[in-house]
């Protein structure tokens, strides 16, 4: 069965999506910079309306655009945000953190991680900005992250199933892939075919 995450900015589109049956909504703030953490506002109302579907609410937790390095006091405010997200009824969250060397920073991911209290975690397109890919899905498998979200390319480009497909491989069921990146309602069922994966995400997808 195919998995459809829809990329929804605020309250805006939730029940449209969700009475077309969409299995997943993620919810953020500020498309256009790539997304931010929505307010708690949005997440409880969300939440709430959600009650009545089938639908999966995934919450992104990052508190700025640009890139993924987060200070001292950006992973407070993550922290913080995760809590109320959890509170506010968010059932996944969808976050990264980097080091300056684009590797994965587990000192940040773990202090994220159990501030999510045994919710879901998505690493996010931070993932697409890694020197080493395949030893970061190591990395997140053994931290227990449930999901990937990747355009299996440069954030900037459309999904490259061949190498996202490479990363299905080598993961090895140790956790799932979501693509993104130019999925629409028309293309989702044949990238995700060549993708080898069931989970596609976008604004586009229903």
């Amino acid at each position: 069965m195919l998995i459809r995450e829809f990329c929804a900015e605020n309250f805006t589109d939730i029940p449209r999506v969700a009475q077309a049956g969409v299995e997943r909504i993620e919810l953020c703030d500020n498309l256009a910079i790539g997304g931010t953490t929505p307010s708690y506002g949005v997440i409880a109302q969300t939440a709430d309306y959600l009650k009545e579907y089938q639908t999966l609410l995934a919450v992104m937790i990052r508190p700025r655009s640009g890139d993924f390095v987060y200070n001292s006091h950006e992973l407070k405010i993550m922290e913080t945000d995760i809590l109320k997200a959890v509170e506010a009824g968010a059932q996944t969250l969808v976050f990264g953190a980097l080091t300056d060397d684009n590797e994965i920073d587990t000192e940040a991911m773990n202090t994220l991680v159990i501030a999510s209290q045994g919710v879901p975690v998505t690493f996010h397109m931070a993932f697409d900005a890694l020197k080493d890919p395949f030893s970061a899905i190591d990395l997140l498998a053994d931290a227990g992250i449930e999901k990937i979200l990747t355009h299996g390319s440069l954030l900037t480009k459309a999904v490259n199933t061949k190498k996202t497909a490479e990363y299905v491989n080598y993961a090895n069921g140790r956790l799932d892939f979501i693509i993104g990146g130019g999925v629409t309602a028309e293309n989702k069922e044949e990238l995700a075919k060549a993708a080898g994966t069931n989970f596609v995400h976008g604004t586009k997808i229903i």
